[in-house]
Formats: structure tokens, sequence, C-alpha cells
């Protein structure tokens, strides 16, 4: 029995079960096929896969706490997959496909994967020798394949032999999220069933015109991460909504066109992308284009401005109204002409772009949480939003800021999140469970934050050196720094890329070896001079890639680079006196540099 009092449905299976029987005809997913046009299969027709399938792990001997993976991006049959393993009482394991081969092996051996699910042949040539390293690893079924080994074969053995779902309880664990360590491997997640089906209540009821509307949605976000599944998946199923599935991240901007989405769930790249091509193509338009845009954001602004403060002004409304039929209604109509609202997490939304989303009436909102909050644990919604912050508790979760964890005098400090949507623990990891969860249930987040008079949440830092990119992906600095100094011509190096489309890297070169290397090359022997040419530039940045390759993922490569001519030090105030790097002071002294790298 929970200690929280939980809605119904608190599993996932019921959760299913209930929206299935509900929406039985209505669209679910939605594919392109060859000739680029979306076709759509019903719950029906998914319901019927979910059953099959269930029935064929069952035969395969899957029960209680058994553990099923799967490596593929989203498609539909992703959420097959889960909730048959759900209806045997099972453990689901999601990976992703751009994925290190040692790091699947590592998840499906430390898991215990018994079946594994993986999206085409491609993969299963990579994991087909695992078993006889994993012995539990008994099983492996591709997605794309009609062979005997093929996910539909397994489908059909299933229909042959028809086996009932189970009901989980609310504290069974439903999930294992793995989830990129600081150093040495990832930490397994445990998402228990009320993790999820709690996180997804309690967001539906922050937005109440989706109950009211036919909800359409477009899948940007991958269902390996909580955020895609607990905002977009399961609350869509909720709501007998219809998902389609992008064709790939470059065709996300045709995709919406096509699909005319009522509500989005995506990271602020998205969203940034958008305006940066509105911007752009109103600059190359120039003339008359132009000058509406800008009349008509401006008009936009100060509405708002005036609404803030319970005012109006007929002329500015006018503007208003002739710039929203003119120019708001062509972007809202390149956005599909539907779109009621949006929600972004997982990175900071640039509060500027939300302010010009919201004034010509796409509102976005920000939320905040992380995977072992299932993840939502603050959100804003149309009932209650402030822009700048990330929300207020969502329904059931308490915020508490400790502030013992942070200087004296400071406002702010570490978030620390209760309520039903915590995990249970981390898999195998003991220790890092009792660091992570304080004696009363809470968990320490590592972020930095404070709360208003009114509850709303402003992530003001990192406690921990991990941070997000723009897109969402976690990056862990020192990991990256440590091996960066592994790069012939390097000595020192700082990454940065926090809430940034991609990681930089500030590097203090190795001196001799530059000097001598400028020598063989017959070039300037002046280090100021020499960090500022651009072949020297490419030079270490290609050491440094290359250096990084095959032991990181491709978007914690850095991008750009500063070159310093002077070394980080005690005397020049850049390192501690036990010679820890002084981040904040580096970061602030190079900022222009900075910015300037990512215009």
């Amino acid at each position: 029995m929970s200690k929280f009092s939980l809605d119904k449905p608190d599993n996932l299976v019921d959760w299913w079960a209930e929206s299935v029987t509900r929406f039985a005809d209505r669209k679910l997913f939605g594919n392109k096929n060859k000739n680029g046009v979306y076709e759509w299969v019903t719950y029906k027709e998914i319901g019927k896969r979910i059953d099959n399938l269930r029935s064929g792990l069952v035969q395969l001997g899957i029960g209680k706490e058994d553990v099923v993976g799967i490596i593929a991006n989203n498609r539909m049959e992703w959420p097959v997959a889960a909730f048959a393993t759900w209806g045997c009482l099972a453990r689901f394991v999601p990976m992703y496909e751009a994925e290190l081969v040692q790091v699947w092996k590592y998840i499906i051996a430390d898991s215990g994967i018994k079946v594994l699910f993986v999206s085409q042949p491609e993969i299963y040539e990579k994991v087909k020798d695992f078993p006889k390293e994993i012995p539990t690893l008994k099983h492996i079924f591709v997605i794309d394949s009609d062979a005997e080994n093929s996910m539909a074969a397994l489908e059909k053995k299933g229909s042959a032999k028809p086996v009932a779902p189970k009901s989980p309880h609310a504290e069974d664990v439903a999930e294992l999220i793995y989830t990129s360590g600081t150093t040495g491997n990832p930490k397994g997640v445990l998402l228990m069933h009320m993790n999820f089906t709690s996180n997804a209540h309690a967001g539906l009821k922050l937005y109440p015109e989706l109950l009211e509307n036919d909800v359409v949605t477009l899948t940007i976000l991958p269902w390996a991460h909580t955020f895609g599944q607990s905002a977009e998946l399961f609350a869509i199923i909720r709501l007998g909504g219809a998902m389609g599935l992008i064709e790939s991240t470059k065709t996300i901007v045709n995709d919406i066109v096509q699909v005319r989405p009522t509500f989005l769930v995506a990271v602020p790249t998205v969203f940034n992308r958008i305006y940066d091509g509105l911007r752009n193509k109103m600059d190359q338009t120039g003339g008359l284009a132009k000058a509406l845009f800008v009349m008509g954001v401006e008009a936009a602004k100060k509405k708002r401005e005036l609404a803030e403060k319970d005012q109006s002004d007929f002329i500015n409304d006018l503007k208003f109204k002739f710039a929203d039929k003119i120019v708001f209604k062509k972007i809202k109509e390149r956005m599909g002409g539907r779109l009621i609202g949006a929600m972004t997490g997982s990175a900071a939304m640039n509060i500027e772009i939300s302010k010009f989303f919201f004034d010509i009436g796409i509102p976005i909102y920000d939320c905040y949480g992380l995977t072992e909050t299932s993840p939502g644990a603050t959100m804003n919604g149309s009932l209650a939003y402030r822009l700048g912050s990330v929300g207020r508790a969502i329904d059931k979760v308490k915020i508490v800021i400790d502030n013992s964890v942070v200087e004296k005098g400071a406002s702010d400090g570490e978030i620390i999140i209760y309520g039903p949507n915590v995990m249970k623990g981390y898999h195998n990891r003991p220790e890092d469970t009792k660091a992570a969860i304080t004696p009363d249930g809470g968990f320490r987040t590592g972020d930095r934050g404070r709360l208003d008079e009114d509850g709303y949440l402003y992530i003001t830092g990192r406690i921990k050196e991990q941070y997000k990119l723009e897109n969402g992906k976690f990056c862990f600095p020192v990991s990256l720094e440590e091996n960066i100094c592994l790069a012939s011509f390097v000595q020192q190096a700082l990454v940065y890329g926090a809430g940034r489309p991609y990681n930089i890297c500030i590097i203090v070169p190795d001196f001799d070896v530059l000097l001598h290397y400028a020598k063989e090359k017959g070039l300037p022997t002046d280090v100021k001079t020499l960090v500022e040419r651009q072949d020297i530039m490419d030079m270490i940045g290609g050491a440094v890639t290359n250096q990084l390759k095959g032991k990181f993922g491709g978007y914690e490569i850095p991008k750009k680079f500063i070159i310093l001519p002077e070394p980080f030090s005690l005397d020049n105030g850049t390192l501690t006196q036990t010679m820890k790097l002084k981040r904040k002071v580096v970061l602030e002294r190079l900022n222009d540099k900075i910015e300037a790298l990512y215009q």
C-alpha cells in the first residue's frame, strides 16, 4: 500500500486498459509511408499487438520482475513492447539507438535483461554475441524483420495462445532508465508504476484545455527518456489523443505542417530553431514584411505588458489585430495552424523566446524535473504560470530548498523533491541511493534554485557539475576534461555548454609542445600570436575531437574552442589552494569570447 493518496489508475497496465477500452477506434500512432504521407493506426490495433506480444513473452517464461529491454528510437513497436512487458509484471529497460556498444552491453548485463528487442538487423549484428558473455540474456528479436527471430514472429506465436494481462501494484518497478554518471558506468534509475502515473495525472490537471479538445501531437522527445514518456506518451494515451512520429529531427518543421498538432511537448531547441528561422527570414526579406513583423512583435509585447497591469490601449490593440491577421497567422500556419500550447523542459528556455511565442498566441510552458523524479516536479500550465520560472510543484509533490549546502546568506539552495514521483532508488547501488534520498524520502537533485512568495521555482545553477545541453542531453565536464588533457598539445581544459546548443572548450595548450610545433612549421613563436591563429585552433581542436571520439557521444564533443595564452594558476586567481579550477571565475572573465562562439 502506497503512503501517498494516488489517483487511479495507479499502474501502467490499467492505464492502458482503460484507454484502449474507451478510445478503441480513435487514431493513436501515425507513421510516414513511402510517399511521405502519414498513415494512422488505432488504439484497438495497437492493443491487439500488445496482447499478442504479451502472450508471446509469457511463452518465453517472462514473469514478475523479469527484465525486457529494447534498443530503438520512437516507433509504435516501442509502446507495444513496453505495455506487453508490464502486463507480464516484468520490468522494461529502454536504450537509445545512438549509443556506444559497450554501454548497451553494460546496461543489459547490469539490469539482467532476458529478452531484448532491437530495431534493425544492423543493431542485431552488433549485439548477437552478447548472450555468450551475458548469461541472463536468452532471446534477441529484431523489429524490422520477418525472420524467425523477429518481433512479428513472437507476436504471431502469442496470438495462438492468449494470456490475459496482470495488474501490477503501484510500487512495483516498471522501468529501469539508465543515466550517465560523471565517471564510470551509467546508473539504473528504478522507476515505479506510480511514479509515471502520478506524474501524468498531475500534469494533465494543469491543462484543462486538453480535456476539451481532440489532442494531436508530434512525437519529438525520445521515449527512452522519462520526459517523453510521462509528458507525452502516457498523458496523450490517457486523453485518447493521437501521436504522429517524426521522420527525423531534421524534418520536424515539415512534419508539424503535416500532423497539425494541437499541443507539443519538446525541448527548447525546437522552438529556438523556429524562432531563429523566423528572424533570419525577416532579415533576408526586409521591406514591408519585416516592418509589419517588427510592428506586430512590439504591439504584442506592449499588449502583454499592459494586460499584466490590467490595462489596455485601443490603438495598440488595433496594431496587434492587424499583425495577427497578416503576420502571426502565417507563423501559426507553419506550425500546423491548430497549436493551442506547448510544454518544454530538459533545459532552460530563453525567456525572450518564451515571451515571443506567448505574445503571438502560442504559449510555451516551462517545467522542471529529473529522471529520478519521473521526471516532472514543477510545471507551468495554462491555469498558472510565471515566465522565467519552471512553475510550481505539481499535485502531491513538495519542493524544499536546502540552504545548508550553499554559502551563508544565499537566497537559494539545493532543490529537494518529495512525492510519488520520486524513484525507488538506483539499481544495485545502495550507496548512491543513500546519498540521493534523504532519510524522510526526498530526492536531492544537485540543482540549485529558489522559490518565490507564490511557490514558483527558479533554477539558479548547478551544485553538481553535470549540466544539460539545450537539447536536454546530460554532459559531465570533468570526465570530458580529463580525456581532453590526454590529447597532444593540451595542458588544461574547461568544457562549457549548460543550456547551450553544443559544448565549447577553453584550452590551455602545452606551451613546450606548441612552440616546438611552431618552430617546425616556421610559424611565429610568440604565444599570444599563436593561440589566435585559425590553423592552430583547427589543429588543437582536431586533436581534441580525435581524443574523444568513440569514448563520448557526438553531442558531448566540443564544437568550438578558445585557446588561452597563459595557464590556469593560483597567481591569476583561476585555481584554488587545492589546485581546483574556479569555473565561475574563468567563465566570467571569458564571457564575451564565449558568447561570440555561440553567435
